[in-house]
Parts: C-alpha cells; sequence; structure tokens
C-alpha cells in the first residue's frame, strides 16, 4: 500500500498534538467512511507513541438502513455496549467522511430522535472522559460543496488541518481571558440585535486540541439571559436536511420564534426536548484558511470573521447546565461581503466586520495568523 506522506503527517499530529496520546493509553479510531490507508497511519501513529489502539468502521449507506429499521429493543443493548467500549477508552479519535451528506434525509424524525436519545451518554462519556478529537474527510462530495474540484479541495483540506496552530495560542489566550471577565455581550447586524450575559461562565480556547479544522473560543450564554434575534447567513445541513437563512427570536432565554427554509423540520428539531429551544454555545470563528460555508460544521464553525450560537446542549466546564440530545452549530459571517456586524463586550466594540480590534486579540486576525513569524 503506497502512502500519501500527507496521511502520515495529518496521522502524527492527531496522535501527538490533538490527543497527547501516552504510552499504555487507549485510542479508539472511529472511521466513517474513510480510506482504509487513513485508518492504517492513525494505527500506527498511536503504536509509535506507546498508545494501544482500537479500530471500528463505519459506512453510511449501512448506517442508514440501520436506523430506518431503529427500534428500543435493538438499538438499547448497541448503545450499551457502545457505552461499555466508550468507558474503556482514554481517547478518541474521528474521521468522518460522507459521499453524501444528505444520505440521511429520508430517515423518518422519531427514528433519528429514538437512536440520538439512547447513543446521548455514548457522546456525553466520550466528550466529557476522554482526551477527543473530531476531523471530516476529504471526499468529492465535499470538494462539491466547497465548489472546488477534488485536487483542489484535498490540497485545501491538508493545508488548513496542518496549519501551524500554536500561531493561534497568544490570541486565544488573550480572548479566553477577555471572555472569562465579560458580562455582557452583544451583537449586531443584519437581521441580527442579540444581547446575553456569559458572566462566570468561563471561555474555551480550540486550536487543535478538540477539531480539525480549528480555531474558535467559545462560551455560553446564561441560561435565561438571551434576549433579541439573530439572523444566520451561513446555510446549515443538519440531522440530513438543509436549512438556509434561519432566523430565531428569544424571550428569556428561550427561542419563542424560529423562520427560515425548511421551517417546520427546523422547529421539529427545536421541540425535540425541554432544552432544544435554549442556547448551550457561543462561540467566535477566526481560522484564516476557512473563507466561505461549505454546509459542513466542523469547517464552518472556524470561519473567519464568524460567530456561531448554538441550540440544545452545553458542554461540562463552560456551559449553563442546559441539556439536550441536540447541539446545534448556527453560524453567522460578519465580514463585509456578508453584510458586516459588530461584537461588544461590556459596552467596548471587540470586533467589527469580523476583525478584532483590540491589540492583543489582534493576533487572531489572517493578516498575523498568516503572516511571517
Amino acid at each position: 500500500m503506497i502512502t500519501d506522506p500527507r496521511l502520515t503527517q495529518l496521522a502524527d499530529l492527531l496522535a501527538g498534538f490533538s490527543c497527547a496520546l501516552l504510552p499504555g493509553e487507549r485510542v479508539l479510531i472511529d472511521a466513517f467512511d474513510v480510506p482504509d490507508a487513513m485508518v492504517v497511519a492513525l494505527l500506527r501513529a498511536a503504536r509509535a507513541r506507546g498508545a494501544l489502539p482500537f479500530a471500528a468502521v463505519h459506512r453510511a449507506r449501512i448506517t442508514r438502513e440501520l436506523v430506518l429499521g431503529a427500534e428500543e429493543a435493538q438499538y438499547a443493548p448497541h448503545a450499551a455496549a457502545e457505552l461499555l467500549r466508550m468507558e474503556g477508552m482514554d481517547a478518541y479519535i474521528a474521521l468522518r467522511g460522507s459521499d453524501n451528506i444528505f444520505e440521511a434525509a429520508d430517515v423518518p424524525p422519531e427514528r433519528v430522535r429514538l437512536v440520538t436519545r439512547l447513543m446521548k451518554p455514548v457522546l456525553d462519556h466520550r466528550v466529557n472522559r476522554t482526551k477527543w478529537v473530531v476531523l471530516r474527510w476529504p471526499t468529492p462530495a465535499m470538494a462539491q460543496q466547497a465548489g472546488l474540484s477534488t485536487e483542489a479541495f484535498e490540497d485545501f483540506y491538508f493545508r488548513v488541518c496542518t496549519l501551524d496552530y500554536s500561531r493561534m495560542a497568544p490570541g486565544m489566550k488573550a480572548l479566553s481571558a477577555l471572555m472569562a471577565r465579560t458580562d455582557r455581550v452583544r451583537i449586531k447586524g443584519p437581521g441580527t440585535d442579540l444581547s446575553f450575559s456569559i458572566r462566570g461562565i468561563g471561555a474555551q480556547e480550540c486550536g487543535g486540541r478538540r477539531n480539525l479544522p480549528d480555531g474558535e473560543v467559545f462560551s455560553c450564554p446564561v441560561l435565561e439571559s438571551v434576549e433579541g434575534a439573530v439572523t444566520f447567513n451561513a446555510p446549515t445541513v443538519y440531522l440530513g436536511c438543509a436549512f438556509e437563512h434561519v432566523r430565531l427570536e428569544f424571550s428569556r432565554g428561550r427561542i419563542v420564534a424560529a423562520t427560515g427554509s425548511n421551517a417546520r423540520r427546523l422547529n421539529e428539531i427545536l421541540d425535540s426536548d425541554s432544552g432544544a429551544r435554549f442556547i448551550g454555545e457561543f462561540a467566535l470563528g477566526f481560522n484564516p484558511h476557512i473563507r466561505e460555508p461549505m454546509r459542513d460544521i466542523l469547517f464552518d464553525e472556524k470561519i473567519a470573521g464568524s460567530f456561531h450560537f448554538t441550540p440544545g446542549q452545553a458542554y461540562e466546564g463552560v456551559g449553563n447546565g442546559n441539556r439536550s440530545q441536540i447541539h446545534w452549530d448556527l453560524v453567522c459571517i460578519q465580514r463585509p461581503e456578508w453584510g458586516g456586524g459588530e461584537i461588544w463586550f461590556d459596552g467596548k466594540l471587540i470586533r467589527r466586520d469580523g476583525l478584532f480590534l483590540p491589540a492583543a486579540l489582534r493576533k487572531l486576525n489572517p493578516e498575523y495568523l498568516l503572516g511571517p513569524k
């Protein structure tokens, strides 16, 4: 088997920088429609660090068929087995490819809710109890979403995923510290005038440890503090369905109105459980290589000059206690060509038209991140 050297480079980054695997640690490699060569590269990278690798290989069409006929009697023992396996892991690396992002579009919503509910303990344990990193895998379908040739998209993918993420560290540290001492946030832009508090919540830096690509700092609104409205200009795909022009209105932290394309399905998702209409995350994105949306949230939530606001589950440690089976990152881009916008912390303008203004935060602007070292 001839291995593209970029696979080895990426595998070493995931095993070393992202998960910092140690001798004897168990790591689950979860591969969804990913070439065998990449799984092999990860197995070797994990072993090179003395870790003990495990692998699970999935195919989207098979998963769809299983979920189409999902019953509690089938999925409850499956979820129990998956939880038992996850509880035996110290680390988790997921690579998620897709030949068709709409593969699950015709799966009945009640089947999706059933599987999501039963598998949620597995997700919670993975997120809160393991060292983990999740990334997409480049496919012709993703290239099509991005409007690029397959070769050009692959070059873009490896460039953005193997970025020198340590370059983000000073700016992320400054932004995280600022968010940790901030009370009131206000966001303005076309169709958006939103206010909320993040007092006492804290902030988390994301520079290649949890996701690839990466480039965000996230916090979370105080649960009932969100007021106003927000319009998201990046298209999104969630649970196999496409949405555009999503607009949310809030009162006392709760989404009281939701409109956009596919409004019926939008509101069905927001009615999934009692926490789905409250916000579980607020984040600012700044990856300088990612400029346009491609309907893949691991890329789109890191778009330079964007923010995302997330109905549903909050993270432990930097959260407001909200619990939900959904976690839907919705993205708004505030660069001038997307309509611009402003973000204010405690009455001070922090970012205008996608560029940070305070001196310490300018190290998160593209001019610095892509500039000479």
